[in-house]
């Protein structure tokens, strides 16, 4: 296994202040917003634009284009997390998040099937397209930043911020999802509920541009006569760019699985709309709540003791937690089991990207991590709803938890096999 590379000279980094971090997460917060909300509102948004397809092929075709738009994340993790490498941390998160925002604005004023006919799904498609690209050059970029400007002893928790963030718009989305659900009937819901729920992360698209505009570079280092190739460069970290696509699947896989919770509530277990709604809100308090603790504990303890330890207690127990989900389906039985395997996910899948982005060399940092978590999140994630809702119609409403837990356990062997990361475990603080 390579060393660990860290490749900051303390005299490079800047400090980093609030309204940096407030930066970053807003800008990341946002994007995965606007991404999972259309997850949250697959039903209505099958209503509106696939209504030739009559009840669970309509939800199947909305699922289907909430998946296409991960078919462009690998081509913004090249373009823009190589960007990122070559230019600078800075222009490649302000390009993701312009892009973002057009995509997310362009879905909400789609007209629907009634208005355009077959212009309107069309149109989603390309502003899922869209949104694709610009997310999977966010996530390299901007994790470089964090664990770039933050302490080295800190790192685990400034870069949980990456994970925290991507919850908090988890929690918002629910949030959203729960008032709307519960102030408006179905078809208002359909008509035009969901559009307001993305125009709501729309407003904010000017102030995070002019907020990463003004964020410090923490890469500066110009092409030299002699270097090696980022192939080359590249080639002695293959291994552990496998261990990454093995560990972030299993975790893309497990949120993915979360981030359906709601339309499982509605269209598996037929639980009312602001209930299942409001699972969002759990599952978020849960993430943002334990992803900066076990960021936190990971600097203490190391990168692999939080994954391990908490992976095999969620591979133990999901199956169950399902359950009694389906079983029971009450709130209790969903909120409770939801918020269980919640907190296991956040404590052993935070510290990955934080330990894949260490191991990588500066230079090819922002493009590795990017390709790692765009190709991972472009095969399992976009595949993951639709997977499931195939598997359920066919089989019981356990399917869920069989994947999650194959997935993961998948996941826990790469945990293993990496090496740790943490600056304080390898007797280097500083």
């Amino acid at each position: 296994m390579v060393a660990v590379t860290d490749g900051d000279l303390p005299g490079e980094r800047p400090k980093l202040l609030a309204r940096h971090v407030a930066a970053v997460a807003a800008g990341n917060a946002l994007e995965f917003y606007d991404f999972l909300t259309f997850s949250y509102f697959a039903i209505y948004i099958g209503k509106t634009f696939f209504p030739f397809a009559t009840g669970e092929n309509s939800l199947l075709l909305s699922l289907a284009t909430f998946g296409v738009g991960f078919l462009t994340r690998p081509l913004g993790g090249i373009v823009i997390g190589t960007m990122g490498d070559k230019i600078g941390r800075r222009p490649a998160m302000v390009l993701s998040f312009t892009l973002m925002g057009l995509g997310v604005i362009g879905l909400a004023l789609t007209p629907s099937y009634a208005q355009i006919g077959y212009a309107a799904p069309i149109l989603v498609i390309l502003f899922r397209l869209l949104q694709g690209f610009a997310l999977g050059g966010e996530v390299g970029p901007s994790t470089a930043f964090l664990i770039e400007a933050a302490p080295p002893e800190k790192r685990g928790f400034y870069g949980s911020l990456q994970y925290m963030t991507q919850d908090t718009a988890v929690l918002a989305a629910g949030i959203v999802g729960t008032v709307l659900a519960s102030l408006l009937s179905d078809a208002q819901l359909t008509e035009w509920g969901w559009r307001l729920a993305f125009l709501f992360g729309a407003v904010i698209v000017p102030f995070g541009i002019v907020a990463r505009r003004n964020l410090p570079e923490t890469h500066h280092e110009a092409e030299a006569a002699g270097q090696p190739t980022r192939a080359e460069e590249f080639r002695p970290y293959r291994l552990v760019a496998v261990f990454g696509l093995m560990m972030l699947a299993g975790g893309t896989i497990a949120t993915y699985v979360s981030g359906y919770m709601t339309t499982y509530a509605i269209d598996t277990l037929h639980m009312p709309a602001d209930i299942s709604f409001g699972v969002n809100i759990v599952l978020g308090v849960c993430a943002i709540t334990f992803q900066p603790i076990s960021g936190y504990f990971s600097d203490i303890f190391g990168r692999k003791p939080l994954m391990i330890i908490f992976g095999v207690l969620l591979v133990l127990t999901t199956v169950p937690a399902f359950w009694v989900i389906s079983t029971y389906r009450t709130t209790w039985a969903l909120y409770s089991m939801a918020a269980a395997t919640t907190i296991l996910l956040s404590l052993s899948a935070t510290p990955v990207i934080v330990a894949l982005t260490e191991t990588m060399p500066k230079r090819i940092r922002a493009g590795a991590i990017s390709i790692i978590y765009a190709f991972a999140i472009a095969i399992f994630g976009g595949s993951t709803q639709s997977i499931i809702k195939f598997l359920i119609d066919r089989s019981s409403p356990m399917a869920p938890a069989w994947y999650l837990t194959a997935a993961y356990s998948v996941a826990l062997v790469a945990m293993v096999l990496m090496k740790e990361t943490a600056p304080r475990k390898l007797g280097n603080p500083d």
